[in-house]
């Protein structure tokens, strides 16, 4: 097993090109922006950027869902961050939790494109990265400078952030 963050990349708003809008689709005209933020951020940490897919959450499908979990099931790392659209984020995240027990899958998002100013994606993949690192393992996701467990978080769609079930 190494020390290593996996981050696993199936895009979403992180890596749009455009700003997030309910009524149209992330846009990846030049691939994952995750080796520029990692420059920019000053990760220093190892780490790998492992590119599965490039697709808006709306878009994933069971078969997507069953792709990022034998990624993390296969991967020799036990630390790992799924980069991933806010709109179904909460549904992966059931979906890896159910299942996996003995990882730390970290799933992360921003709400605004890296290639945008006032982008909360730098903070949100370093405060994801970081957790990767020191949680216990089990599924979570890491937004709005908050980690949530896996059966207990949702996204609050009118105020655009991500909340518990039960509080």
């Amino acid at each position: 097993m190494s020390d290593a963050v996996r981050i696993i990349v199936t895009g979403g708003t992180i890596d749009s090109a455009q700003p997030y809008s309910s009524t149209t689709k992330s846009v990846f005209p030049t691939g994952t922006n995750l080796p520029a933020m990692l420059e920019q951020s000053r990760v220093k940490s190892v780490v790998i950027v492992d590119v599965l897919m490039l697709k808006d959450s709306n878009d994933l499908t069971e078969a997507d869902r069953q792709s990022i979990l034998n990624r993390c099931q296969t991967c020799d790392e036990t630390h790992l961050v799924v980069t991933h659209g806010t709109d179904t984020m909460a549904d992966t995240a059931r979906f890896l939790g159910e299942r996996i027990k003995d990882k730390t899958v970290v799933l992360v998002g921003a709400m605004q494109p890296f290639v945008m100013e006032r982008s909360d994606s730098l903070f949100n993949l370093g405060f994801a990265i970081a957790n990767a690192q020191r949680l216990p393992a089990r599924v979570y996701v890491a937004m709005n400078a908050t980690v949530f467990t896996w059966d207990n978080v949702r996204k609050n769609r009118e105020l655009g952030q991500f909340e518990t079930l039960q509080k």
